[in-house]
């Protein structure tokens, strides 16, 4: 039976502190049986919480951590830099160093301007799409996250492109009401929309969806938004806090070989540390302050700490072979999952991209939020409790991706795959 009595004890402690007892929503466990577990200490593919139960993690941080925990050469860059301060507010070195680093390896960037969240990075992207363009309105898909960004809480209201309805309080309705929102893989309902208003700046979208399942998309439903950006004189932002060196280098941009106008990142940039960044043509990013009339600052943009792990990190994932020999892996635990699932004929499939996998309740593709089995939930919230008891630990909802690092070696993953499949079979008997 799995100890929970010190992760119990520490969240009711917190509770009398913070919203809900955690400092992001997801984290409350409210998906699935409680309570939160607090992690203490990770290292390679591995993390062990307060009561001292170890986890194969596939959380992975929410996907930065594509080394592993605790990587050595990250860890070092941190504590030499350390030795000179936290933080100053001004330029620094290593602020060109990362930044020759990115821009010299990945071909859609010329410019780069480094922020402190995905959040960040997105909420200013969508501000130079407005600055540059002299438009207001947005386009973006339902089962799309963009961060916790106001114009882009938005769900898809009635009808086939709808002005967006606000998913949280405190977003005003004439924030939404500037977000247009379409289903995913509706390219109809996109060019009728483009035809009939003229007042929109920037269609937004991740490429890879992955915070609402993984739905994959066609290649040539992203070719024909490139298309119609160019017709219609919009600009195209993919939103890769999540695709972005994760899939390769250049992200899912490279990745479709699709060339958007602005791409979006996060934590992953800094090799997990809290960092995010935009960028583009030289051009578009022209317009930021303070060389253009776009306004955007921030005290720990580009922080020495933050960039100096993204340098160790960075210079790791260029190594040759590094994301080949990732997605081999990754398929090698996937086909053990989808071995198990079709032998017993479960209602189940193992979506997967790169080093991302999504276990999902539906036995056929699915690519769009409106496909989505809201009785997927339940089924899941049994499986959760079922993987942490066998040492597995996943993103606390049915919907979160998993991800493989470069810690997983083979056995780990054959070790997790035969948990996981042992799991489903006590689920499904």
């Amino acid at each position: 039976m799995l100890k929970k009595e010190n992760s119990k004890q520490l969240f009711e402690q917190a509770q009398s502190m913070f919203p809900g007892g955690v400092h992001s929503p997801v984290r409350a466990f409210k998906s699935v049986d409680g309570p939160p577990l607090f992690m203490k200490a990770g290292n390679g593919c591995k993390i062990v919480d307060e009561d001292n139960n170890e986890f194969i993690d596939f959380c992975c941080s929410w996907g930065p951590l594509i080394l592993g925990h605790n990587n050595t050469k990250i860890k070092n860059a941190i504590s030499k830099t350390l030795e000179n301060g936290t933080s100053f507010g001004t330029p620094n070195k290593l602020g060109n160093e990362i930044g020759e680093l990115i821009l010299q390896n990945h071909r859609f960037l010329e410019k780069l301007r480094f922020v402190s969240s995905g959040t960040e990075a997105v909420m200013s992207a969508l501000r130079l799409a407005r600055g540059y363009t002299g438009k207001s309105k947005v386009i973006k898909f339902e089962g799309c996250y963009h961060g916790h960004v106001d114009s882009l809480l938005v769900k898809a209201g009635s009808g086939l492109a709808t002005f967006g309805v606000s998913t949280s309080a405190g977003v005003p309705e004439s924030f939404a009401k500037d977000t247009l929102v379409l289903q995913l893989n509706d390219l109809a309902g996109l060019e009728k929309l483009l035809a009939e208003d003229q007042d929109i700046a920037c269609i937004i979208i991740e490429p890879i969806p992955a915070n609402n399942g993984l739905l994959i998309q066609d290649h040539n439903f992203l070719v024909w938004l490139r298309t119609l950006c160019d017709e219609h004189n919009i600009l195209l932002i993919f939103d890769e806090v999540i695709s972005g060196f994760r899939v390769g280098f250049e992200g899912a941009a490279g990745y479709y070989n699709i060339e958007p106008d602005l791409i979006t990142f996060g934590k992953i940039i800094g090799g997990g540390m809290p960092v995010g960044a935009y960028g583009g043509r030289s051009e578009i990013m022209a317009h930021i302050a303070p060389e253009g009339p776009v306004y955007q600052a921030g005290t720990l943009s580009a922080n020495p700490i933050s960039l100096s792990a993204g340098i160790a990190a960075l210079n790791q994932l260029l190594q040759d072979g590094f994301y080949s020999d990732l997605e081999k892996k990754t398929q090698f635990f996937v086909n053990l999952l989808l071995e198990n699932i079709r032998a017993k004929d479960y209602n189940m499939n193992v979506q997967s991209i790169g080093s991302i996998f999504w276990l999902s309740f539906s036995r056929k593709r699915i690519q769009r939020a409106d496909e989505l089995d809201s009785s997927a939930s339940d089924l899941f919230r049994s499986l959760h409790a079922l993987l942490l008891e066998a040492g597995i630990y996943l993103g606390p909802s049915a919907y979160e991706v998993g991800f493989i690092s470069a810690a997983h070696d083979y056995k780990d993953l054959e070790i997790a795959a035969e948990k996981i499949n042992r799991c489903m079979d006590i689920l499904f008997s």
